[in-house]
């Protein structure tokens, strides 16, 4: 078959593009192996498979493995893959991430690429970006994994200990990203080899790639374990309850960071007591939690950043519309979050490991992917993981039409003329998808069609739970559906319905197809591309529209008022030329300002990075070895020779595995917190003229030389002192206790990622005076 345009050559390179003609040459060439693998049995399916299996992926035969994987998926799952998802499969082969529309078959091209893998000699670990999708696909590619004879698994929230050990011990095992980082984190307090759960990371091919790779990139994933720390009491949030804006407090000219006035600080100090506010005594600790206080009534907004269901603060994942499981806040302001809303506050503790999403997928050797928006995100996914982009062409032309923007000169001009365009379509009987940007808007909208007399069922993160029945009845004639960012992503809306019925899908396409309203840009066009995508799928019909306004977030946060256009008509459209690209040029600028966050948060993390990869590779040659036993055998070797006297070898290596481990483990969090700690005040190192990275970077460097030397002088100490017994070392009696519990939560450091500063960890998080 033909593959498709070279219009984004120019983007990707003419190696790219090389690259993209050798692989669809080995396309070609697997057809000439199908009577060979169709004319095979099932049992003989498993067996030419194994003898494909090769140990470099340089040897494998690309054709023949290509018609097998071709014949077995036809026969187990009963899909037989297009040419161009043959092509997306070699190019994640080749350490792409591979760019596919909607409906092209993401799914069976990853599964594809990693039978590819094993093949090769290669284990893989199919990221998703959530349990759901893990356990669903591992589930609905099983049965081909199975006919070729590979061994597949998955990891959920819920898995035990032992079914995550036999999962990652799968060829394939298909887990979401934080299952997998925090099953790392967890692996990083085990003391016995035998209770290690993850395998060494190998093949990450991940799912929604630039989800994962970019938007997720730095979000820390939290060990924490059972230590109580201080929260804002009740008493200062009744405080800040009481001030005034304009007159006790301000906010910045973007509305991202608030802090008290003069006339806010005497009335705080009033209020308790006649203290000063900015003395030694109270400024880090009672300014402190004023200032998150502050932060969590004032910037933190309920059904935006956060819904409350269930008797719990639940955090929004702004770029895919969900309730972000796990995830938090720092502790301080997740529980003057959840004081302002009558809440009991959650259990804080000292966290013992955290690692970030982009440090995680660090640790693999390959890595791979898929998404529907790889081009966007090229330059970050090149920048920051060396990977490259292959757009792989629909397998039906894309026949969407993406109308330009509508423009307005107000929101409530905007939402008039939306209103108004969908009540007409959907008088038509053509089914109507309406995107918005948080649940608050979502429900303002819905609102406003319920006036305008326009039946529509609403999706956001409050009743998420219904998400399947809603999005299957989108495509349905007359369905008119509101969401948030919920329905942007890896959803699959048919014409007609989920039924499959030829006559309702035909009838819905003679009327266009979906109708996909954007309520206004996103701040990268990766989000708006995603939204569009659920209309034209597989060649559907299909339109796109975004009403748009010069009161949107992306405009006010990113153009001046002396680049607003000044013509508009009665209805306030703005009738000015050239209206669209600047739209463009805002979101342009949006990006470009994450990028930079990005990039700079990367430096500071890239270290820490590698102190890990250190530490890790040291503490597994602790846990697979004698070598803890020798080191302090030659630190206190009248104590060894004394113990060996009694106790056995293998007792005394294991107790002095688990006493190094133990206070490697401790010096590690303390490192961790140390560098938390330095990277609040950071920034005030440009005050003196110093470069704050370098001045944070020569820190980081003292504090991990001090950590192995802190750490092994600890160890020598118990391991002279301690009881140790023919039955070993008891830990608690040592006083060395682990945590009694522990648990697992990603922060949300930053609810306002365009506040750069904030969100490079390179100022404070909350704002003072």
């Amino acid at each position: 078959m033909a593959f498709g345009s070279d219009r984004f050559w120019k983007v990707l390179g003419r190696s790219a593009q090389k690259r993209q003609a050798r692989s669809r040459t080995q396309v070609d060439r697997a057809a000439a192996h199908s009577a060979w693998a169709s004319a095979l049995s099932d049992t003989d399916i498993a067996t030419a498979a194994n003898e494909l299996r090769v140990h470099t992926g340089s040897e494998l035969d690309v054709p023949r493995y290509l018609a097998l994987v071709r014949e077995a998926s036809t026969r187990s799952l009963g899909m037989t893959p297009f040419d161009v998802q043959l092509l997306a499969a070699l190019r994640m082969l080749e350490g792409d991430v591979v760019e596919m529309a909607t409906g092209e078959g993401k799914t069976l091209a990853g599964a594809m690429a990693a039978v590819g893998y094993v093949l090769s000699g290669r284990s893989v670990h199919v990221v998703s970006i959530n349990d759901f999708l893990a356990r669903r696909d591992a589930e609905w590619m099983g049965p081909m994994f199975g006919l070729l004879g590979i061994r597949v698994g998955s990891v959920s929230e819920s898995s035990t200990l032992d079914e995550r050990r036999a999962a990652y011990g799968s060829d394939v095992t298909y887990a979401s990203v934080n299952e997998v980082g925090f099953d790392v984190l967890r692996d990083h307090l085990v003391d016995d080899a035998e209770d290690l759960v993850t395998a060494t990371p190998d093949v990450a091919l991940i799912d929604e790639a630039d989800s994962v790779l970019v938007d997720e990139a730095l979000v820390p994933l939290v060990l924490a374990g059972s230590v109580s720390t201080e929260v804002p009491a009740a008493k200062v949030i009744e405080t800040v309850r009481l001030l005034e804006a304009g007159t006790d407090f301000d906010t910045d000219t973007d509305g991202r960071n608030v802090f008290l006035t003069d006339s806010g600080a005497e009335r705080v100090e009033k209020e308790f007591g006649g203290i000063d506010l900015y003395s030694e005594e109270h400024v880090g600790s009672t300014l402190v939690s004023v200032n998150v206080a502050l932060h969590a009534q004032v910037l933190v907004r309920r059904d935006v950043h956060y819904i409350v269901r269930d008797g719990r603060v639940q955090l929004i994942n702004a770029s895919r519309g969900r309730v972000a499981e796990l995830q938090r806040w720092p502790d301080g302001l997740q529980a003057a979050v959840e004081t302002k809303e009558g809440l009991k506050p959650t259990e804080t503790g000292e966290i013992l490991d955290t690692i970030t999403v982009q440090a995680l997928i660090g640790r693999y050797a390959t890595v791979c992917g898929m998404t529907g928006t790889a081009l966007a995100a090229g330059e970050q996914l090149k920048k920051f993981y060396g990977l490259g982009v292959s757009v792989v062409p629909p397998h039906r032309p894309n026949i969407r039409l993406d109308e330009p923007d509508r423009v307005y000169d107000t929101a409530a001009h905007r939402n008039a003329a939306m209103v108004a365009h969908v009540k007409e379509i959907h008088e038509s009987g053509q089914p109507i998808l309406i995107g918005t940007h948080d649940v608050a808007e979502s429900e303002e909208v819905n609102a406003l069609l319920a006036a305008a007399g326009v039946p529509a069922v609403v999706l956001n993160a409050k009743n998420d739970a219904e998400e399947a029945d809603v999005i299957a009845r989108a495509g349905v004639r007359g369905a008119v559906t509101v969401s948030t960012q919920i329905a942007g992503r890896g959803t699959d809306i048919k014409l007609g319905g989920p039924s499959g019925d030829v006559a309702a899908r035909d009838e819905v396409a003679e009327l266009g197809g979906l109708l996909v309203v954007g309520t206004g840009r996103h701040t990268t066009e990766r989000l708006d591309n995603q939204l569009r995508g659920r209309a034209g799928r597989q060649g559907d019909p299909g339109r796109s529209v975004f009403f748009s306004s010069w009161e949107d977030e992306v405009v006010t946060a990113n153009l001046g008022p002396k680049d607003k256009p000044g013509q508009h008509d009665d209805s306030g459209l703005i009738t000015a030329p050239g209206v669209a690209s600047r739209m463009d040029h805002a979101q342009r600028i949006a990006e470009g300002t994450m990028l930079e966050v990005h990039s700079r948060t990367w430096r500071y993390n890239q270290l820490t990075a590698q102190h890990r990869s250190i530490l890790d590779a040291r503490r597994a040659t602790f846990l697979a070895s004698n070598e803890a036993l020798d080191v302090l055998s030659a630190a206190v070797p009248a104590r060894a020779a004394t113990l060996r006297e009694s106790i056995s070898e293998d007792v005394l290596v294991t107790a002095a595995r688990r006493i190094v481990l133990f206070h490697l483990d401790r010096s590690w969090s303390e490192y961790l917190a140390h560098l938390a700690d330095v990277r609040e005040s950071i920034h005030l190192r440009a005050l003196g003229r110093e470069n704050p990275l370098d001045e944070y970077h020569r820190i980081a460097v003292e504090a991990f030389g001090e950590l192995s030397n802190k750490a092994m002088e600890q160890a020598c100490a118990t391991f002279e002192s301690a009881e140790i017994t023919a039955e070993g070392i008891d830990l608690d009696e040592a006083g060395m206790q682990r945590p009694t519990s522990t648990w697992t939560y990603m922060v949300h450091d930053n609810p306002f990622a365009g506040n750069t500063a904030n969100s490079a960890g390179l100022g404070p998080i909350f704002g003072g005076s």
